[in-house]
């Protein structure tokens, strides 16, 4: 999975982490099973703190998005909440209301 960071927004590293992760999901990118990459190799490769990327993990496994098996690693939950249609709506909207705030911060109306 390709995970792109924008260190100068607002957002916390970690918390565009765990929305890249739950629309990957929400949209089938992200197959129910399929493991997430391993957090030092992860954390590594986006040149973040190990601990971004677990706090990440947590917060996905607080969410029931992801499923840790210790020993095996992270897994996308097989009945996630955000394969439901309400919530990719939701993951939509709140990616739609990002962009306008971008869109008003560059002076487009």
């Amino acid at each position: 999975m390709l995970f792109q960071l924008n260190f100068k927004s607002g957002k916390a590293v970690y918390l565009q982490l765990v929305d890249q992760v739950k629309l990957a999901a929400a949209a089938g990118t992200l197959q129910a099973g399929e493991a997430l990459p391993a957090i030092r190799p992860l954390a590594e490769e986006l040149r973040v703190n190990r601990n971004t990327v677990a706090k990440a993990y947590a917060e996905l496994e607080s969410q029931g998005v992801i499923e840790t098996i210790v020993g095996k690693g992270c897994f996308v939950r097989t009945n996630s909440s955000p394969f439901k249609k309400d919530v990719r709506r939701r993951l939509l909207a709140e990616s739609i209301d990002e962009a306008v705030v971008h869109a008003h911060h560059l002076q487009i109306d």
